[in-house]
């Protein structure tokens, strides 16, 4: 009885527990209901899936199915985040635990059965669970936000090497804890609508009506809510992965009250959305700063790798080629944020170019080809920060080595090659006729193809090793389980 209650304890007590079911759980379901997609559909699995394990696939619910199934796989993304940050930020033993669970109940239970109430027949049993679920989710957002609460006494520092006011106020503690709050108020945001549902409000994608020139009040709520969220998940990462690096000095200084400012004003944009017509002018704004300090982050990073690997090698003057060597020596260190430089080339970068040609480009083309574009970037974004999350929970978990060197590089080459390849797919209609487009659109769909798979494949092979590692007496999960100081682990 005591090997499985140590396994529990490590499982859904421990950080790296806790975000190890998180990732397995969304790789599951990724796996899962990726057999329905587009592909799978072309080569029949689709077909023997769903007979296999009883999907009801309704075409007319399409769009409710999506938006249940992005929001479970949100929840968990959002629960491992919280997992990380609980674990980086000082807080009380008890505060971490109590969010830790109340988090972990909700995403789980939400993620069950909110997948049962969309795909298995509509129970409204399960609809009513998977709103609970979020509940839960909701009111451990809360216990969250008064934990990260930076004036406490407690909380006030006094190194100067990090981002601080006069009176010793965490300006970083302060970041995460403006990242929570808008977190919670875009949450609300998006609920509010939800409450509609069936009166006066329809599903919908927000990619399917981006030139309808007359939306509801609740369909623009319903898109500002999904910028933001998506937003402040991005912003939360870019602070876990500071306190990786343990971000400091003047770049610290600077950019915490930049994340700051851009946090609020981000979130501020994307509630006006509803109401003004200068909203997005208002997100441009906040966007700039946000990506001012994770361009400061990147630099502090790059710059750190390289001295600590050059001073390891005990090299006194290197030269370009050695501090290029140096940059790429841990890719998983690298990889977090040469991510967030390639997120330039294939969203940020993207996303401005449209905005700026808007009306002389896109809107000129079909309908379907400006939907792709929206479509893509979300998904290069949420892929990006996927693979982070990863790097980050893979030092976590001690790869080290050629293990570490191979899983981080896969990964990088992996994700870039598909996320560019969709990026160009995209834009195809820059480049070539809609009669002449045949061979660009099957290049790119077969290299990304082959980049997810390459990415599915050794993130299936870290997830199995971890499962194996269960089943060891004195596994690395026994080390770990002994660093939560939830009592030793009986040999």
């Amino acid at each position: 009885m005591q090997v499985f209650v140590d396994r529990f304890n490590y499982l859904f007590r421990s950080t790296k527990g806790l975000a190890l079911v998180a990732i397995a759980m969304i790789s599951l379901v990724t796996a899962l209901w990726g057999m329905l997609s587009g592909p799978m559909v072309e080569f029949g699995i689709t077909d023997v899936v769903v007979d296999l394990f009883g999907f009801q696939l309704v075409p007319a619910e399409r769009e409710g199915r999506i938006i249940i199934l992005y929001h479970v796989i949100a929840n968990a993304v959002v629960a491992i985040e919280v997992y990380f940050i609980t674990a980086l930020v000082k807080m009380k033993k008890h505060e971490q635990s109590t969010i830790n669970a109340t988090v972990t109940f909700g995403y789980l239970i939400a993620m069950i059965f909110g997948l049962a109430f969309a795909y298995f027949g509509h129970n409204f049993v399960f609809h009513g669970l998977f709103i609970f679920g979020q509940s839960l989710l909701f009111f451990g957002g809360l216990l969250f936000a008064a934990a990260l609460w930076p004036w406490r006494k407690e909380y006030r520092i006094e190194d100067t090497d990090y981002s601080r006011t006069r009176g010793g106020l965490d300006l970083e503690r302060t970041a995460f804890f403006v990242m929570a709050v808008a977190t919670l108020g875009s949450a609300l945001f998006g609920a509010v609508t939800g409450s509609y549902w069936g009166n006066g409000h329809e599903t919908f994608l927000a990619e399917d009506l981006i030139r309808n020139p007359h939306k509801t009040l609740l369909q623009k709520s319903i898109i500002g809510h999904l910028h933001i969220m998506l937003t402040l998940v991005a912003i939360a990462l870019t602070l876990i992965i500071g306190k990786w690096y343990d971000f400091k000095g003047w770049f610290h200084k600077i950019a915490m009250p930049l994340m700051i400012f851009g946090t609020i004003t981000i979130s501020i944009g994307a509630w006006s959305v509803v109401w003004v017509e200068w909203a997005h002018t208002t997100i441009y704004v906040g966007s700039v700063f946000v990506m001012l300090a994770a361009l400061f982050l990147v630099i502090f990073g790059w710059d750190k790798l390289i001295r600590e690997r050059i001073a390891e090698q005990g090299i006194e003057k290197a030269n370009f080629f050695q501090k290029l060597k140096a940059l790429f020596h841990d890719p998983l260190k690298f990889g977090a944020t040469w991510q967030m430089v390639f997120m330039n080339f294939t969203v940020s970068g993207v996303g401005i170019f449209m905005a700026v040609n808007l009306n002389e480009i896109f809107r000129v083309w079909p309908h379907r080809e400006e939907r792709i574009i929206l479509t893509g970037h979300w998904h290069i974004l949420s892929g990006i920060i996927a693979t982070i999350i990863l790097f980050y929970f893979a030092d976590l978990a001690g790869l080290k080595g050629r293990l570490r060197q191979w899983f981080g590089w896969l990964v990088i080459i992996g994700s870039d090659l598909a996320f560019g390849a969709v990026t160009i797919f995209s834009m195809k209609r820059l480049f070539v006729t809609e009669s002449a487009q045949q061979p660009l659109v099957n290049w790119t769909m077969l290299v990304a193809d082959f980049g997810l798979a390459l990415v599915l494949v050794v993130l299936a092979m870290f997830l199995l090793w971890r499962l194996f590692d269960l089943f060891k007496r004195n596994g690395r999960w026994k080390s770990e389980l002994d660093e939560t100081g939830y009592g030793e682990v009986q040999s």
